[in-house]
């Protein structure tokens, strides 16, 4: 396959870095981004990427510049939509703010970067797009309504692109991981901001208790699901001869998440069947 440049959000640290470093690897170029200052990649600047300042949750316009000198200096061939984290936090207790700066960051800053990349894409029909989904997008865990929102809206935005794109030959494909083993859940960057309210002290503290448990502890290893990721796009390695999936689970405790709810699912729908048909007029 003929070497490929990837545009990818988010590389401080965790799966952005990882995912940079394995490309090159892989004998591709990188343009690994990241915000404020580009000395914070620097070590991947010295290991071949080109880097950029990309604040997902600037404006539009300024999004759109930093892509334009991007695209104009070195191309794009796959977009990678990783730059993300976990506002953690019950329902009821979350505030708006909570809400409002998870879905800057995890939903409009994928839309705003993708909606900048598109216009290249479609004038050479030419394109691949990846989103970094997760279990949280596919079934809600307490304690993790503002950042399962998020994934949730994802899921259903990436969807609708997938279907209207895909006549200009731009391919795109969601991977939904589960707890792989990456910096997320560092108390530095997991944000808990709660307004408690005592009925449910039992359920928060169980999520906090969780939360610090699972930290460095998470089952699934990054570099591993990364170098899955490549091959899928490249159609290399275990993707070979398999054609692009829409949505792609990684980890087992992911793949139990989807089961489980996609079995649940099934049930509703084959217990409620006539009600659920009883609902169409009568002619």
């Amino acid at each position: 396959m003929p070497q490929l440049t990837w545009l990818i959000t988010g590389c401080t640290s965790g799966l952005g870095e990882t995912f940079a470093r394995a490309i090159l690897e892989r004998g591709d170029k990188v343009i690994a981004t990241t915000r404020g200052d580009v000395s914070r990649i620097s070590s991947l600047a010295e290991a071949g990427a080109k880097t950029y300042s990309l604040d997902v949750t600037a404006p539009k316009a300024e999004i759109e510049e930093v892509v334009k000198k991007i695209y104009e200096e070195h191309g794009i061939d796959v977009l990678v939509n990783n730059a993300g984290y976990i506002e953690a936090g019950l329902c009821e207790e979350a505030d708006l703010e909570s809400y409002q700066t998870q879905f800057e960051t995890n939903f409009f800053g994928v839309v705003k970067v993708t909606q900048a990349v598109l216009p290249y894409f479609r004038k050479k029909q030419d394109g691949t797009i990846i989103f970094v989904g997760s279990s949280g997008g596919i079934g809600g865990e307490p304690g993790a309504g503002p950042y399962c929102a998020t994934k949730f809206a994802l899921e259903g935005w990436y969807d609708c692109l997938k279907q209207e794109t895909a006549h200009l030959n731009i391919k795109s494909v969601i991977f939904e991981l589960g707890f792989f083993r990456t910096k997320i859940m560092d108390p530095n960057n997991i944000k808990f901001r709660s307004n408690p309210i005592a009925d449910y002290d039992p359920i928060r503290n169980a999520v906090v208790q969780f939360v610090g448990q699972m930290n460095g502890k998470q089952p699934g290893d990054p570099k591993k699901a990364i170098n899955i990721m490549i091959d899928v796009v490249k159609g290399e390695g275990v993707a070979e001869g398999k054609a692009l999936p829409e949505r792609l689970p990684l980890g087992s405790d992911c793949l139990a998440t989807l089961r489980k709810k996609r079995v649940n699912d099934l049930a509703i729908c084959n217990e409620w069947e006539d009600v659920i048909r009883s609902t169409n007029h009568d002619e």
